[in-house]
């Protein structure tokens, strides 16, 4: 059995694109990962849904 530890962002988690805290982080199949803004993983979610071997979004944090 495996357990995945998913660690929750934090205000110091910032967006790879603008530098705005981050809400979305994809992990890609390489291993690296991408950190994004509410905004710039609107801009970018067909794609990331693509490429991502996970996607852990805390946009829901905004409401």
């Amino acid at each position: 059995m495996s357990t995945t530890v998913l660690e929750h962002l934090t205000a110091a988690d910032r967006c790879d694109r603008c530098g705005a805290q981050a809400y979305l982080r994809v992990t890609l199949p390489s291993g690296g990962e991408l950190l994004f803004c509410a905004h710039h993983a609107r801009a970018h979610s067909d794609k990331l849904k693509q490429v991502a071997l996970n996607i852990h979004d805390e946009t829901a944090k905004l409401s």
